[in-house]
């Protein structure tokens, strides 16, 4: 790759199809279950053009980088194994590609983005490590040390990436078609605004840093997670300095045993999932390349660079559409839909049909047994969300979801999928009673997370 990104509208606004399949996630009672589905996933991905375009995308994308290569790092979830045996190998050291090894920027340009904002380096670096750690959507990850001997990252944006995602967003328009298929009803304007304000917020490194140093310390002292601290003095619009996380990545977390990897699973859970509920706030961006596990045994998380805050309004709204559901009050969720203007009372969808879309979409948080989330599984959930062609729910498809719960819902899908890779059990019903019901911790980790929170209150 070049030293810049390509920014021009017309070059990054080519058409570039769609990685779609047929498999979905059904759970109607009290189990979920993926029978006969599989080999239609893998008839659907099967077609010619499908994966023509698919290659396309992955290809396309990871040069493109920006907002573009945002959504190629939502595809890298997809359990590839569901592909045609002749296509899997390049699937997947694409996508890999995408989440984990995005093509580098030659060092003096990130120098001089680097010193564009905090001056000669060796003024706050008494080392710098000139090999990126990791390279993401908008930026790549180094590690250095401070004048007083604190080891830090340092995420630098690429030279350009602010006017490349600019471009993208101009270009939501042409990318339409990318974005109805990750989220519904992503066509309606406000819903492109709503993504358009949050991917942009990706750029904004300053608030970043103050989200980061707020997260870390209201985490600090947990006893089972870790954030690492910004370093806010040598932050600026285009350079982000945190302390630095030693850990082992997603990958090695893998390798673990079941009993080890469950555990894990749950402090994933509780971190992307219950926080929305007790805190009203979320991380819309959970997935493996942003979690490690430390050598003190916590879970680490790292990038905040799309953490939300959410109205307490719009968050009990999303607690009562669940209840209802887990409670098969269909009724009740049709009307709570219907005057919150998801569900147009003229289009046809019964209140069955809304009740059956929740226990298929969110149904894991409902199902009051033990559930081992597989990338099958998780794939699954995945396409019945993007697969604009699935015949299931087709009338749903056409209703409008409000724009301010577009990540959340985002988050919720993109959290089980992460939990797919580690092929995690747990009865996430369990968990989840405490943000649904209020009620208290029955597992190990959750009474020690209460007994931290209550002795952390002022």
């Amino acid at each position: 790759m070049g030293d810049r990104v390509p920014k021009g509208r017309l070059v990054r606004g080519s058409k570039l199809g769609r990685l779609a399949a047929g498999q979905a996630l059904r759970g109607m009672g009290t189990r979920l279950s993926m029978i006969g589905r599989t080999e239609q996933a893998r008839q659907v991905l099967a077609e010619r053009s499908t994966l023509q375009a698919a290659q396309q995308l992955v290809t396309v994308l990871g040069g493109l980088k920006g907002a573009a290569m945002k959504l190629g790092q939502m595809l890298s979830v997809l359990d590839v194994d569901l592909l045609p045996e002749a296509h899997r190998e390049m699937f997947r050291v694409k996508l890999a590609e995408l989440r984990d090894q995005a093509p580098t920027v030659a060092f003096p340009a990130m120098r001089t983005v680097i010193e564009g904002d905090l001056g000669p380096m060796a003024r706050v670096f008494a080392d710098f490590d000139e090999t990126p750690i990791a390279a993401a959507s908008i930026g790549q990850v180094y590690r250095a040390r401070l004048h007083d001997g604190r080891a830090v990252a340092v995420k630098v944006k690429y030279p350009g990436v602010d006017d490349a995602v600019e471009a993208d967003m101009r270009n939501l328009a042409t990318f339409s078609r990318l974005w109805k298929s990750m989220l519904p009803s992503a066509a309606d304007t406000d819903v492109l605004d709503e993504i358009a304000r949050n991917i942009g917020s990706e750029l904004d490194y300053v608030r970043e840093a103050r989200t980061q140093h707020r997260v870390a310390g209201r985490y600090r002292g947990h006893p089972f997670v870790t954030v690492p601290d910004s370093i806010e003095e040598y932050c600026g619009p285009h350079v982000l300095v945190t302390e630095f996380l030693e850990g082992a990545p997603y990958q090695r977390i893998r390798a673990l045993p079941n009993a080890e990897r469950n555990r894990i699973g749950e402090l994933i859970y509780r971190f992307y999932i219950s926080s929305l509920f007790t805190d009203f706030e979320f991380c819309g961006d959970p997935h493996p390349g942003n979690v490690m596990l430390a050598a003190d045994g916590k879970l680490g998380f790292v990038d905040f660079g799309l953490y939300h805050s959410m109205d307490p309004v719009h968050v009990e709204l999303e607690r009562a559409c669940l209840r209802a559901a887990g409670e098969y009050r269909g009724d009740d969720l049709y009307d709570m839909w219907v005057q919150r203007g998801i569900v147009d009372p003229q289009s046809g969808v019964t209140a069955q049909e809304c009740l059956e879309y929740v226990w298929a979409a969110a149904g894991w948080h409902l199902v009051d047994e033990e559930i081992t989330i597989t990338p099958e599984l998780a794939t699954g959930a995945l396409i019945l969300a993007v697969d604009p062609r699935a015949a299931e729910f087709r009338g749903m498809r056409q209703q409008r979801l409000p724009p301010e719960h577009v990540f959340s819902r985002r988050s919720d899908l993109f959290t089980f999928a992460a939990l797919g890779q580690l092929e995690i059990t747990n009865n996430w019903h369990r968990i989840a009673r405490e943000w649904l019901y209020d009620e208290p911790p029955v597992t190990e980790i959750g009474r020690e997370t209460a007994r931290w929170r209550a002795g952390a209150q002022p």
